[in-house]
């Protein structure tokens, strides 16, 4: 599935549009995930999980700057996320699935949170860009 022009400039002008707001949605997003799919939470039981805690908000954070840092390098996911691949595949050993699961976290989400901006093709051009996300994050995999 082809990140194209129009779908790399769909999701710059979204992302310019939650601005300072990412870490807010990926948080709401990590504590949905955590909700919708309890198998998650196994690699953050030194955390405390109750919705809005520090520590979540902490995560979110990290998954907004690595989003961020992606959207500003959609030409090259594998290489901007090199070092996260080899964080959550080597020492962490994150299933990738579960970046699967948060990506379609992070789709409802702003899709509750912006009813009116997100149409079918900015679903699309959203999910296109989650999935290439989560392909870079697998990447270092063995």
């Amino acid at each position: 599935m082809v990140l194209s022009a129009a779908d790399q400039a769909a999701v710059r002008a979204l992302w310019r549009k939650l601005g300072s707001n990412v870490a807010i949605y990926t948080t709401e997003a990590l504590e949905r995930t955590f909700l919708a799919f309890p198998s998650t939470k196994t690699y953050f039981l030194h955390l405390d999980l109750s919705p809005g805690s520090t520590q979540i908000k902490a995560h979110g954070q990290k998954v907004a700057d690595a989003l961020t840092l992606a959207v500003g390098h959609m030409d090259d996911l594998p290489s901007a996320l090199s070092a996260l691949s080899d964080l959550h595949a080597h020492k962490l050993q994150v299933n990738p699935v579960n970046f699967k699961l948060l990506g379609h976290c992070l789709l409802v989400t702003l899709a509750r949170h912006y009813p009116g901006d997100f149409s079918p093709a900015l679903q699309a051009s959203l999910d296109k860009f989650l999935s290439h996300v989560t392909l870079a994050l697998a990447s270092n995999y063995h």
